[in-house]
């Protein structure tokens, strides 16, 4: 048994690819090609390298002193936050573009909540020479300012997109009506392990970079390559899924995840999923969704623009319905408060989602000398309003 995807690209029952006919030949030559691509000594060459001179990786596993005595536990940081463009996002962005260029695409689209996937894709587009077209929400337009002058720095188009409740879900739902638009010369590069077979395997495969150092960095500092828990936020999931990927199978590791609560799961203000989500399909996979009793999708709410989003990929939900992960939710105050506290004692300033990955730690029950390795996905120069405001609301 495993908990990674079949050859049709279900995590047990969900996943698959429901898309439009107009849409079929698209997802259809990616899925013959992506694992063709990916497997060839030249793609591996390409991509490692780059990772290692552009992007800066290996990014480092850090021992926090502070959160290890806290906690009485070992708890390693991984730092994403380190990658150039400030998140894990470049991981993903470089593999697919050098998909899309064997494939011959010449556009680019993507969308985004916090700006990072848009930076990244941004650049690696102008890394390739390529034209980028980046559909973001309104309402993550204006509290994202910082990534959206980044996207046009790097010669994106960023289209503010008004339906909805003008975030994550209402970009990506643009980005498809896109593609649907220009099939034959564009290429979508999806952000997170959401959306039709194969984009949750191609990410969650392009991410586990992510795992595959944890395992080498491991055995460095501890002399064994596993954690006994591994912790990371989740939305779609592609910082979930690069950080669990080598070690999904193996039951000693521990996976807990924390989904954005938002005002509380009984607020009708929030993003909890799998707390609140009921079987249905969203983007081209089935998966848990917060939809009403008419099966119509409800609009989540964050404090955190990436965590912003109804769904969560089919990788989780099957891992949250086969109890392999633990998902819990974490409130915006729990997030922004355990965000401050590590910029305050350990000098480093997290992304608003990767602070409800610490704002999870006091709801999880260790054993003493438990090694953990939480993933930073992000850094938090792009929410230092947001923390700001949160600060003076202290006060």
């Amino acid at each position: 048994m495993t908990y990674l995807a079949d050859k049709e690209g279900y995590y047990g029952e969900f996943g698959g690819a429901y898309v439009p006919e107009i849409l079929h030949a698209c997802v259809s030559e990616l899925q013959d090609t992506y694992l063709k691509v990916i497997g060839t000594p030249e793609f591996r060459k390409e991509y490692m390298a780059l990772l290692r001179d552009y992007v800066g990786r290996p990014s480092p596993l850090y021992l926090s002193e502070k959160l290890s005595e806290k906690y009485g536990i070992r708890l390693y940081l991984k730092r994403e936050d380190l990658n150039h463009t400030g998140a894990h996002k470049i991981n993903n962005t470089i593999g697919q573009i050098i998909i899309a260029r064997h494939m011959g695409k010449k556009r680019i689209i993507a969308e985004t909540g916090a700006g990072q996937h848009g930076v990244a894709t941004a650049t690696v587009c102008a890394l390739m020479g390529m034209e980028c077209v980046v559909y973001m929400g309104e309402t993550d337009v204006r509290r994202q300012h910082v990534n959206v002058e980044k996207m046009k720095m790097l010669g994106a188009s960023v289209v503010p997109v008004t339906s909805g409740n003008k975030t994550l879900k209402d970009a990506t739902n643009e980005a498809i009506r896109d593609w649907c638009c220009h099939p034959a010369d564009t290429f979508y590069i999806i952000g997170s392990t959401v959306g039709p077979h194969p984009y949750p395997d191609m990410v969650a495969r392009l991410q586990s970079v992510i795992s595959e150092e944890i395992k080498a960095q491991l055995q460095e500092k501890e002399g064994r390559d596993y954690p006994d828990c591994l912790v990371a936020c989740v939305g779609g999931g592609s910082n979930a899924a690069g950080t669990i990927y080598h070690y999904i199978d193996d039951e000693r590791v521990r996976i807990v995840l924390a989904e954005a609560g938002g005002l509380g799961v009984d607020s009708g203000k929030t993003a909890a999923t799998i707390a609140l989500g009921q079987v249905g399909i969203i983007h081209g996979a089935k998966t848990y969704v917060i939809q009403d009793e008419d099966g119509q999708i409800e609009e989540p709410y964050s404090v955190s623009a990436g965590l912003d989003y109804p769904g969560i990929g089919p990788m989780h939900a099957n891992l949250a319905k086969c109890r392999r992960a633990e998902v819990i939710p974490v409130n915006d105050d729990e997030a922004l408060e355990a965000g401050v506290s590590l910029t305050r004692t350990e000098g480093i300033i997290p992304a608003i989602e990767s602070a409800h990955a610490l704002g999870v730690l006091p709801k999880i029950s260790f054993h003493k000398g438990d090694v953990v390795v939480l993933t930073l996905s992000g850094r938090g120069d792009k929410d230092l309003e947001t923390y700001l405001s949160y600060c003076s609301d202290k006060r």
